[in-house]
């Protein structure tokens, strides 16, 4: 008798478990709520979703209707909380969340101050960030931007403080700037800081390559062939070249482009 109740015990959890699903969104607060698209249960008895749970809190919103506001002024967050909203429903229907977007990290960021020193050190101060976001630090060189590492973003307050040692300077005048990417795809890039490095020129040689390529100091340096694949990529004083095939290749260094012969 109490194998057959325990079995019925689990059949009915079982049951239960089954008969609901389960949404959960999870982001930070952007100062925006959430819209929901209710439908029918599939029985045509009644609305789909049963439940709403903001951060574990059963919420006193109104969801019996095809639409429903999600209203978050009713927790008192603050501009980059963490929120969990997890929207129960009936198995045989599916509510659709119209705006999921409005909890994930937007770059809003504002530089107050960076500075880059003669060590390679960056320094910026930022203000209104409203979500975590990594910032790419990028270096101009070689004509393009060049991504020279990644620094998590701070997310929230009024004045947040980073440091990022730029691994490689150049020679000459160095152009760093900060940017985010957030769910827009749009990226948002600070204007760009200048420093004059003494550091001295490097030159490299040979012009018409057998085996090694040789540069003044050690350099980060790209090697492409002539239709634009990047054949060889690193820092040092030295690059093998052996194993290029013969022909024209496009080198990149310093902070200077130029091309040599693989003989």
């Amino acid at each position: 008798m109490k194998k057959t109740l325990f079995l019925i015990q689990i059949l009915l959890s079982v049951t239960f478990i089954a008969s609901a699903g389960n949404i959960i969104i999870e982001g930070n607060y952007q100062g925006k709520n959430i819209y929901v698209q209710n439908p029918f249960a599939g029985t045509g008895v009644g609305f789909c979703v049963q439940k709403i749970e903001v951060n574990g809190q059963v919420t006193t919103d109104e969801i019996n209707s095809s639409a429903f506001e999600i209203d978050f002024n009713n927790y008192q967050f603050k501009i980059g909380d963490k929120v969990t909203v997890k929207i129960t429903h009936k198995d045989d229907c599916k509510p659709k969340v119209l705006n999921p977007e409005v909890l994930k990290p937007k770059s809003t960021f504002d530089v107050i101050s960076m500075k880059l020193e003669g060590d390679g050190m960056l320094r910026w101060n930022t203000k209104n960030e409203t979500g975590k976001l990594p910032f790419i630090i990028q270096q101009y060189r070689w004509n393009k931007w060049v991504t020279a590492g990644e620094i998590e973003g701070k997310g929230i307050g009024d004045n947040n403080e980073y440091i990022f040692k730029i691994p490689t300077l150049h020679s000459g005048e160095n152009q760093i700037r900060i940017k985010q990417v957030d769910y827009t795809s749009q990226p948002r890039i600070s204007k760009p800081v200048k420093f004059v490095s003494p550091l001295p020129e490097i030159t490299y040689n040979p012009v018409k390559v057998t085996k090694d390529i040789t540069y003044s100091a050690e350099t980060l340096y790209e090697i492409y062939d002539q239709y634009g694949n990047v054949v060889k990529r690193g820092f040092g004083k030295m690059v093998d070249c052996g194993n290029l095939a013969k022909g024209v290749y496009y080198l990149n260094y310093d902070n200077k482009t130029a091309e040599f012969i693989k003989k």
